[in-house]
């Protein structure tokens, strides 16, 4: 619950911060580079370490791949057809295909199904969504601000991503033994990330640019919300007859609001910078509304 709080706390205080106008135009750009190449890179060093791999969770890895390859698919298609602009389409693939597994997720993980289900939920955040955040988000990213086409462009940016290289060093000293030092330094910058990100979107939060951003942000959140999940239970459930309490986990976390994360990427490539706060601001909110019914729903699997 005291994540829960402190979500809200840090939305409203960059809300209030950015209508007083205290801090420089701007300002949020330097929490997104700062959250992109310390933050977040230190939280994946740090989680990474403590995974434990397991033949039974490759359903659960695979689910954010899934979302976010129906998510990409969606709004390709309703993008065309809604005539949205290349920023928005590219931004509500960010955005709409990528769940909050971790700073929303694991708390409510912990929430509704015990303490016991926390570990699947970090594999599904780590080797799911930021592994997909690392590439195929990037990807996205690129290739939707500025019309950059050249692979060679996609592939640099890519290859240069924080997360991305903080992701491949992790997997590359996990049998390695952190002093205790280092531990202690990559939790305190890891915690971090949840509060700057909710200012940094507080910071751009305005409800007043609603308009213009109406029809792609309830397209946006209808899909996060309720459209993603449904599908990714019927290919579970349905077409892959997966049963139990860790599939279960599995779509409770697709059902999850924005990922920050993806967000913060969105913005930093140009994509729809208001639409994208909006989704994230509010369908953060919403999300624990649907959540306790999608748990609900959940327990009949």
């Amino acid at each position: 619950m005291s994540n829960i709080i402190l979500l809200f706390a840090c939305l409203v205080s960059g809300m209030a911060i950015g209508w007083s106008n205290r801090f420089p135009p701007g300002a949020h750009l330097s929490l997104n580079a700062f959250i992109l190449h310390i933050s977040l890179p230190a939280l994946i060093l740090l989680q990474i370490h403590h995974i434990h791999l397991r033949s039974d969770v490759l359903y659960s890895v695979a689910m954010p791949w899934m979302l976010f390859a129906v998510g990409c698919g969606f709004f390709w298609s309703l993008g065309r057809a809604m005539r949205f602009s290349a920023a928005t389409t590219g931004g509500l693939m960010l955005v709409g295909g990528l769940a909050n597994t971790s700073f929303v997720g694991l708390p409510m993980i912990e929430a509704f199904y015990g303490r016991g289900g926390i570990a699947t939920g970090i594999l599904i955040d780590q080797l799911g969504t930021y592994l997909v955040l690392s590439t195929l988000g990037i990807t996205v990213a690129a290739l939707y601000s500025h019309g950059t086409t050249r692979a060679s462009a996609v592939l640099q940016r890519i290859m240069t991503f924080p997360p991305l290289i903080a992701l491949v060093l992790a997997l590359a000293l996990m049998r390695v033994d952190y002093p205790a030092w280092l531990v202690e330094v990559l939790r305190s910058l890891a915690g971090t990330l949840a509060p700057l990100a909710l200012v940094s979107v507080g910071l751009q939060l305005h409800l007043g640019r609603l308009r213009g951003n109406v029809s792609a942000l309830a397209t946006g959140l209808t899909f996060k919300l309720l459209i993603g999940p449904v599908l990714v239970t019927l290919i579970y459930v349905w077409w892959l007859h997966a049963r139990g309490q860790t599939i279960q986990i599995t779509l409770f976390e697709s059902a999850m609001g924005p990922q920050i994360g993806g967000a913060i990427v969105a913005i930093q490539h140009d994509l729809n910078p208001t639409l994208i706060t909006l989704m994230v601001g509010i369908g953060i909110t919403l999300s624990f509304i649907t959540l306790p019914a999608w748990w609900y729903v959940l327990r009949a699997i």
